[in-house]
């Protein structure tokens, strides 16, 4: 067994596959995807290119959710991230995709036009994600009451994806004050030390960020 994980430290999605392996304390490569011949290697596995991918032992493993699934699958008696019980099981898959679908997506719509023109974004298309953010927002407010993570099982796959869409969601859209519960999770998720590390690698390329990284977090 040896892990290789194609990542960008500053990538949402591949924060979700790290927290993963910071959970279980795992060992891994990191293979920057900036340095020298790193994206030539991942693009020989997936010629897409998107990242994060693992690599173990030369076979790859690809997409998010599915190197969590697969790690989980491998190493499940340290801090298993896909609850035994398949109900419970299925609600942690629910809520990963709603993470990934109904957070991340509109979040990466507003980073785009600011990519695609920083100083005149289409503010049509940036109205429409922050209205499907706010309609997200406050469907997870409702969710997370009285919980501590996305699902009542525990810390899960679904915490994983959580992590890194509501810490960007809330640099490009602010999540309402009024949403106490939504806020306090965001919280204790960006508290955890899985998630904290990834915070922390990710601070010196917080330049990239095209609006503008704002001075918390």
């Amino acid at each position: 067994m040896s892990y290789r994980l194609f990542v960008h430290p500053f990538s949402s999605y591949s924060w979700k596959a790290m927290i993963a392996f910071h959970e279980k304390e795992l060992p891994y490569e990191l293979a920057h995807v900036e340095e020298a011949g790193v994206m030539d290697a991942l693009r020989a596995h997936w010629p897409i290119g998107k990242f994060p991918l693992l690599e173990d032992d030369g076979a790859p493993v690809i997409e998010a959710t599915t190197i969590i699934e697969y790690i989980d699958l491998r190493h499940y008696e340290r801090a298993p991230l896909i609850p035994a019980n398949a109900i419970d099981a299925l609600d942690a898959r629910f809520m990963d995709r709603v993470f990934d679908n109904h957070v991340m997506t509109p979040v990466q719509a507003i980073v785009g036009e600011y990519l695609i023109d920083a100083q005149n974004p289409d503010q049509s298309r940036i109205g429409r994600s922050k209205a499907a953010l706010d309609t997200i927002y406050d469907w997870l407010d409702v969710r997370l009451a009285g919980r501590t993570w996305a699902c009542s099982s525990g810390f899960s796959l679904a915490d994983c994806a959580a992590a890194p869409a509501l810490f960007y969601a809330d640099w490009v859209h602010p999540i309402p004050e009024r949403l106490a519960d939504l806020r306090a999770y965001r919280a204790r998720l960006n508290a955890r030390p899985s998630v904290a590390k990834c915070i922390d690698e990710a601070r010196p390329y917080r330049h990239y960020f095209p609006l503008g990284a704002p001075d918390r977090d």
